[in-house]
């Protein structure tokens, strides 16, 4: 084939002429130049199927071009030239052949001189920034970088302002996306011209191509718009009720309107339709400004359904805002509603709480029926106290004749009452002092062996058991009070004969007995631990007597408190009620039946049974009580 070229590439193939590309191509001299064909693209022909080859033509010599070590290099449909010069200025022809067609067309390469003094290039793009604001300008060169991508050749981009370099993350510039400088809070100062240099290494030679942006600050800007509503976010709802969403968006400008749209989308569909009489249909557009920092406009528009139906849920409702500036978009999906069951919780939480308090109310006043009914009832779950080598249940401490506090009801209370309610009614086994002591054994001994085999320690005392007639005159009065009102003088004057010493003073000593109780029952329950000791109180105690008692049972009497016989009798009875009535002492105890008192189910006795052992049934084998205590 013969070619002539002129001014216009003159061929005898008849190409399909595509004329001369808008764009131009500007370096200067020392620079890479790119020149690329747009001939291989799928408006022309279908390259990916049809087989095709491209030849690259200097207009002003005719002559084909060819790579040049150096200077030219030829890849395909782009023409490099990796040193221009001013004499490379003009239009070069791209030709494609295909088997059946023929494509033609003209680049043209201006190679401009640099000005002395300045640094940029003489030719350069413009590029605005927004004053106040975070903005960015972007290099040109993203052609170059995204071929020598396809080359899998490095490439480095450097910035300029002016003449002086720009380093990355240094005051309020930075680099981002390879080709965008980032300038921080846009001011007057940052008009100025800005030179972004690729460097890199094509045909075994390393050179650059360099691009000067000449930067205008202004005041007048619209930014991309921001979707506040919908937020990605999840609404539930009942169905068949109506539904209202609407779409929020803030466009920030300043100093003039931006051009935005607002447009709900459902799968995929947009719906246009304002008129109420549709099922699904929006609101007209609203708009109004913000003058206050940050400026923009908010606009609004509202999605309405009439009446939910099951179509319409678990599906997503998308709010687009078109702008020159992008496409931002917010959505939401819709959800039935959720089951009411607070209602059902409520009276759930409350009939919880009802039946709490009430069972604590309960178990406050019948706490201690409860416990006996339970121990009543299994008593396989309690051991078998039989086997623990104790011989009593209890040890009753009680004043003794020629002790402090004697008093004959006391005793009676001690010896009678207590005996014949808790041994014979309930077959608890008590020791109690002045009934089951040997003969001649020493006091000592006696006391310590005797609480030594017992379980509990009934210690039981009225308001002068710890106290002397000679400490106060209330003690006098205390001891008068606890006489019954059928008790004759001659008993009065008998126990005054008790409580007198035989040298004519009615001094009253502590009993040696009595006391070596008290301090052995206190020393095991306050510091060993290994007894638990119950008072029992046949009167009721002022603070001023019981500021006179021992500070351990004081101690005691607080940690765990005491059980107290005088606040179960009626006001006109005195504690010495305990003992049967003279009706049933005539009998000698040949009626059973017991009087409230003394029946195990008053609630003094049931007081005293809850604090006394238990009678269980489980028996734990001695080997297995010896692992437990390793």
């Amino acid at each position: 084939m013969t070619y002539q070229f002129s001014t216009d590439v003159c061929v005898t193939d008849r190409c399909t002429d595509y004329k001369l590309q808008f764009e131009r191509v500007y370096s200067v001299p020392g620079d890479m130049a790119m020149l690329n064909s747009t001939l291989v693209s799928p408006e022309v022909f279908n390259f990916t199927a049809i087989p095709y080859n491209i030849t690259w033509y200097d207009s002003k010599t005719g002559q084909e071009m060819s790579n040049q070590t150096g200077r030219i290099l030829v890849r395909g449909e782009t023409l490099w030239f990796l040193n221009a010069t001013l004499n490379d200025t003009g239009e070069y022809v791209s030709i494609v052949r295909t088997p059946t067609q023929c494509y033609k067309q003209a680049t043209r390469m201006v190679v401009n001189q640099t000005v002395a003094g300045e640094c940029g290039r003489p030719v350069k793009a413009r590029q605005t920034l927004t004053k106040g604001v975070t903005d960015k300008l972007s290099c040109p060169l993203k052609d170059f970088m995204n071929t020598l991508d396809s080359y899998n050749i490095t490439s480095s981009i450097k910035w300029y302002r002016g003449c002086v370099p720009i380093v990355d993350e240094t005051g309020k510039y930075s680099y981002m996306d390879r080709n965008k400088l980032k300038i921080d809070g846009v001011q007057d100062q940052n008009n100025s011209s800005y030179t972004c240099t690729l460097t890199f290494t094509l045909g075994g030679i390393t050179g650059s191509v360099s691009e000067t942006i000449e930067a205008w600050v202004t005041e007048e800007y619209d930014l991309v718009p921001q979707v506040h509503e919908p937020a990605n976010e999840i609404i539930k709802a009942a169905i068949g009720s109506n539904f209202t969403k609407r779409c929020l968006v803030f466009v920030p400008c300043v100093g003039r309107m931006p051009f935005v749209d607002m447009i709900w989308l459902v799968k995929g569909d947009f719906i246009f339709t304002t008129n109420p009489s549709d099922r699904v249909y929006t609101s007209e557009e609203r708009v109004w400004s913000q003058e206050v920092a940050p400026k923009g406009v908010w606009m609004e528009r509202l999605l309405m359904i009439s009446e939910l139906r099951e179509e319409d849920f678990n599906i997503n409702y998308t709010c687009r805002a078109y702008s020159a500036r992008g496409l931002p978009e917010g959505y939401f999906t819709l959800l039935p509603a959720d089951p009411n069951i607070l209602l059902p919780i409520g009276l759930v939480l409350c009939g919880v709480k009802v039946l709490f308090i009430s069972s604590f109310i309960i178990y406050y006043l019948f706490k201690v029926d409860i416990v006996l009914w339970f121990r009543r009832a299994f008593p396989v779950l309690y051991t078998n106290k039989d086997l623990d080598g104790k011989l009593y249940d209890a040890y009753v401490a009680y004043p003794l004749p020629c002790a402090a506090g004697y008093s004959k009801d006391v005793e009676a209370f001690s010896i009678q009452t207590l005996p014949q309610v808790l041994e014979q009614s309930c077959s608890y086994k008590l020791f109690i002092p002045g009934r089951d002591c040997l003969p001649g054994q020493s006091i000592v001994d006696s006391v310590e062996e005797n609480i030594q085999a017992s379980r509990r320690l009934l210690l039981i005392y009225t308001a002068s058991s710890f106290t002397s007639k000679r400490h106060t005159s209330s003690t006098s009065s205390n001891n008068n009070n606890i006489i019954s009102k059928n008790s004759n003088s001659s008993e009065n004057t008998e126990s005054m004969m008790n409580n007198t010493i035989f040298d004519g003073s009615e001094q009253v000593y502590e009993d040696t007995r009595q006391q070596l109780e008290c301090v052995a029952a206190m020393h095991r329950a306050l510091l060993e631990g290994s007894l638990k000791v119950v008072l029992v109180e046949l009167e009721e105690i002022t603070p001023a007597q019981l500021a006179l008692f021992p500070e351990s049972v004081r101690h005691l009497r607080t940690k765990q408190g005491a059980v107290c016989w005088w606040k179960y009798q009626r006001p006109t009875q005195r504690w010495r009620t305990c003992l049967r009535r003279r009706e049933h002492e005539e009998k000698d105890g040949q009626d059973t039946d017991f009087s409230p008192s003394l029946s195990p189910s008053f609630r003094f006795w049931k007081e005293i049974r809850y604090h006394m052992p238990v009678r269980g049934k489980r028996v734990v084998h001695p080997e297995r009580t010896a692992l437990l205590n390793l």
